[in-house]
């Protein structure tokens, strides 16, 4: 008697990898997905952080810092975008212009803007799910369910915010 398998019991084995390769797959692939969407959050939320201390610490943002985000954090890019999968561009930040001048009081609010309407990033899943995320939301101000985030918010990130002592 000859040991081995048959033809229909490598079959059943082949047929039955195929269903379990149709299951896990997409589970795989919409794994990679959250996990960019919580990489792009925690890079964010880091960015703001940074940012935010840096502007504590030296009260303005120069020209050069403006041009080049690296000085500040290392979550974005030169140009303060935050990138997903590589190349996405999902927000861009923006740094108001904090030069002093004689209608500055302690009271104005110092705001950056996050931009989520760019065009690469726009129409990306993980880009869509970032603006959806209730930290993300909470920065920019939103609390309910039904709040949505446009294609701009602002966070304030010095003043007083018009606080009256």
């Amino acid at each position: 008697m000859r040991k081995g398998f048959t033809m229909i019991e490598l079959i059943f084995v082949i047929v039955i990898l195929g269903v379990l390769a149709s299951v896990a797959i997409p589970r795989l692939a919409a794994t990679r997905d959250d996990a960019e969407v919580a990489k792009a959050a925690t890079n964010l939320t880091t960015a703001i952080s940074d940012i935010t201390a840096y502007y504590t610490a030296k009260g303005q943002f120069t020209s050069s810092v403006k041009s080049d985000f690296t000085k500040i954090t290392n979550a974005l890019d030169k140009g303060g975008s935050l990138k997903v999968k590589g190349s996405v561009e999902c927000v861009k930040v923006t740094l108001p212009d904090t030069k002093a001048t004689s209608n500055t009081t302690a009271s104005n609010k110092v705001e950056l803007t996050l931009n989520f309407g760019s065009a690469g990033g726009k129409n990306d899943a993980v880009c869509k799910t970032l603006k959806t995320l209730p930290g993300i939301k909470s920065m920019c101000g939103k609390s309910g369910s039904n709040d949505k985030i446009s294609d701009t918010c602002k966070i304030q990130i010095g003043g007083s915010g018009g606080i009256q002592f």
